[in-house]
């Protein structure tokens, strides 16, 4: 595919999950909520999702307009642009932006164009995001990011549910885990997920799959999903707490922080006990544990 159709809503902070959630239904490969120029904290956020230049574009990008209304009924969210957005002006308007980022005490993300000298301890993830999500600039993953530096162990099992670039499931291979099942419905995230595994040299210990949930078996050490909270409240109805061993961890993120209450109690009636809340600006992440339970 040579060309994506670019929708972008700018939109108050309150509003982003809300838009996020309809322009998903149309783009299958995910949607991403960007800081405007005032930062997380301060004035609107842009809501961004990519469209198939394919024979349902025209009608998705109506349906798309006719919700949006519909949503702003509700509460203020500004009408939608188009832009038609070659895929070689996508990666190079990525490339400009992404720089080298410090993490937590150790990791460095470093795009794959980007020069960089590791000082002794760094744990460098090298990362071409491509067309999929997960760049380490949304502070939903710089959070995941550090939770995985403090809770991973040598030999841990992790589940990455929803991996996009791989960032995720690639930091917990280099963090020292035994075994990462990374997994994605997004064809364009596996294939991407699966260059940058291979790049960073993890292949033996990550594998990316493509499917969902209800494709996956057995338990984890530690599962990590970093999507918006209405797919981790279904996640939780369609089993995501089995897999977590007992005394496993869950760290779930990609959530609005007046969203949280409804994720803790999804996953306090599946078993889940919240250990701890972070906050990042109106991001919040999750950390559960398995057997905490007992209401």
């Amino acid at each position: 595919m040579d060309w994506w159709l670019e929708v972008s809503v700018p939109v108050e902070n309150e509003a982003a999950e809300a838009v996020a959630d309809v322009l998903s239904r149309y783009a299958y490969r995910g949607v991403v909520i960007e800081a405007g120029p005032e930062g997380w904290n301060a004035g609107p956020v842009v809501v961004k999702a990519y469209l198939p230049a394919d024979d349902q574009l025209r009608a998705n990008k109506r349906r798309i307009e006719e919700a949006l209304w519909h949503l702003g009924q509700i509460r203020p969210v500004s009408a939608p642009t188009f832009r038609s957005v070659a895929e070689a002006d996508w990666a190079k308007a990525w490339k400009e932006r992404l720089n080298v980022l410090h993490v937590g005490r150790h990791i460095v993300i470093r795009p794959s164009w980007r020069d960089y000298t590791p000082t002794p301890g760094d744990i460098v993830i090298r990362l071409d995001p491509g067309m999929a999500f997960g760049t380490g600039l949304h502070p939903t993953t710089q959070m995941c990011l550090v939770a995985l530096e403090e809770m991973i162990y040598p030999g841990a099992e992790v589940l990455d549910m929803g991996t996009g670039s791989g960032i995720l499931a690639i930091a917990a291979a280099k963090l020292g885990a035994g075994q990462v099942l990374a997994v994605d419905n997004d064809p364009i995230a596996v294939g991407t997920a699966r260059g940058n595994v291979m790049i960073n040299g993890v292949q033996e210990t990550v594998s990316v799959v493509r499917g969902s949930l209800a494709e996956v078996s057995g338990s984890y050490d530690l599962v990590v999903v970093n999507i918006l909270s209405k797919v981790i409240v279904e996640m939780m109805g369609e089993g995501l707490a089995t897999r977590v061993r007992p005394d496993g961890v869950l760290i779930a993120a990609g959530i609005l922080a007046d969203q949280g209450a409804e994720v803790v109690t999804a996953m306090e009636r599946r078993g889940l006990a919240l250990v701890e809340q972070r906050q990042r600006g109106d991001w919040v992440c999750l950390v559960a544990k398995q057997g905490y339970f007992s209401g």
